[in-house]
């Protein structure tokens, strides 16, 4: 899930970043109940998978619900981190587009850098019904400097699981 259209020239100087490790992403595959086989087939080398995590530094949000389950609201935490790649210090306040019938919390709600490669955290918190027919929302949160420079925009998703039989 993307986040817009990419912007060449605003591309070269983003100003944060969303970063991701090989291990960040190994965690990833090992949160996904694969056999040993076929985790050992996407990653292709050696690894261990004693801290399986789904939430990965990614610039996106999904909360899924499933129809049949008898909850009406539920709740989903995540944990980013950004990186200022912008020149020296700079401040990000939070504006936040909230899903359809859904409560986003960010705690902090700014996020001070004081230089360049400087890595901050936030947290995000959905409170979202769960429906009865299927349902798509959207929201968004976008980080804005100060200045008025740089916009970090990502998307946030509500929608219900689809199972393959």
């Amino acid at each position: 899930m993307g986040a817009g259209q990419v912007d060449p020239n605003r591309a070269l100087d983003p100003g944060l970043i969303y970063d991701a490790t090989l291990l960040d992403y190994v965690n990833l595959v090992c949160a996904m109940n694969f056999t040993r086989e076929q985790t050992q087939s996407i990653i292709r080398s050696s690894y261990n998978c004693s801290n399986p995590s789904s939430d990965l530094n990614y610039p996106s949000f999904i909360a899924l619900y499933d129809v049949q389950e008898k909850r009406t609201t539920l709740t989903q935490k995540f944990r980013r981190t950004l990186t200022n790649v912008g020149n020296g210090a700079a401040t990000y306040k939070l504006k936040v587009k909230q899903p359809k019938e859904s409560t986003i919390t960010v705690f902090p709600e700014t996020l001070v850098f004081q230089k360049k490669y400087e890595k901050q955290s936030y947290s995000l918190t959905i409170r979202y019904r769960s429906y009865s027919q299927t349902a798509i929302n959207h929201g968004s949160l976008t980080w804005v400097e100060e200045n008025g420079k740089h916009t970090v925009r990502s998307p946030i998703v509500v929608t219900q699981r689809v199972y393959n039989d």
